[in-house]
């Protein structure tokens, strides 16, 4: 008879032998696993009858192990050693925030927020090892949708069936301007001024750029023709210093921005001025789903000293 037509051997059954071929006598065995002599003497038995082979030779005075014995002890050792390795990674996987986390964020949301991120998971969540990608939202929704990432940082809403968004805060836009400009540090300025402003935009891809032209749309501008892009934001803000129009910043990526350059004044609209959204994204069901929810919460209370109206959970 075969050994895959006989009872599978148990891990206890396993431990037993592995034991009694360390130590070769069954008391001294027994102790080592905290087991009783006569429970290690029946497991050792019956992993002989699963296996059909002799694995000890008894006397009244020692034990010795068979041919086989030798053979197999070998083996039983290396099955205990992954089992025990496979109950640390589960372990591991148990513990909340360890491990990997791939972590997507789009560019003009990584230079400004980035900081406070990483600051927040080396003080409160050193174990976790926390890798990211900085790509547009195409590039990234692909990325969490193949599961190439596991969470995403950036604007939303995403409309994506398949990921769900645990929003984190809403941030004003305000109107960046070369010296001189009659809008320049101006307070309280109508979204309708938007439709006469040569505007520079980001290039196609940025969802900063769509965000900007839909902006330019509720304020009734039917197009925003556009004859200088930009691939980065401090580009964009440098073509603003030199004076070839004006644009659009997020707030918090104002300071970072405009403290490049003396040749830059900001102008603020008007109350509801126009916004964009922040979140986290992951994929519906994750696994780790509510190991996300608990960052997102964390993330909320370290973004509250930046300019942005911070979101309540479930927002």
């Amino acid at each position: 008879m075969t050994v895959s037509k006989r009872r599978q051997p148990s891990l206890a059954q396993l431990r037993a032998f592995a034991a009694v071929a360390e130590h070769l006598h069954f008391r001294d065995a027994a102790a080592a696993i905290g087991m009783s002599q006569p429970a290690l003497s029946g497991a050792v038995s019956a992993l002989e009858e699963s296996l059909g082979v002799t694995l000890l030779e008894r006397t009244t005075r020692k034990v010795l192990l068979s041919p086989a014995g030798e053979r197999l002890a070998v083996r039983a050792k290396a099955v205990l050693v992954e089992v025990g390795a496979l109950l640390e990674e589960a372990e591991a996987v148990r513990a909340p925030f360890t491990g990997v986390l791939r972590l997507g964020v789009i560019p003009t949301v990584a230079p400004y927020l980035l900081p406070t991120v990483l600051r927040l998971v080396h003080d409160r969540y050193p174990h976790l090892d926390l890798q990211v990608h900085e790509e547009q939202t195409a590039s990234l929704v692909d990325g969490l949708t193949s599961g190439r990432l596991d969470l995403l940082l950036l604007a939303v809403p995403l409309g994506v069936p398949g990921i769900a968004e645990l929003p984190l805060f809403d941030e004003d836009f305000v109107l960046v301007t070369p010296l001189g400009h009659r809008l320049g540090g101006r307070e309280g300025i109508p979204r309708e001024a938007l439709r006469e402003l040569k505007l520079l935009l980001l290039d196609e891809g940025h969802c900063l750029r769509d965000q900007a032209l839909d902006i330019c749309r509720e304020a009734g501008r039917e197009d925003a023709p556009v004859t200088t892009t930009a691939a980065g934001l401090s580009t964009l803000v440098q073509l603003i210093a030199g004076g070839l129009g004006v644009t659009l910043l997020p707030r918090t990526a104002l300071k970072v921005e405009t403290s490049r350059s003396s040749q830059l004044l900001t102008g603020y609209f008007a109350d509801p001025a126009p916004t964009r959204r922040v979140a986290l994204a992951m994929r519906t069901g994750a696994a780790r789903g509510a190991e996300y929810e608990e960052l997102a919460t964390a993330l909320r209370e370290a973004m509250r000293p930046l300019p942005v109206r911070v979101l309540d959970e479930g927002a």
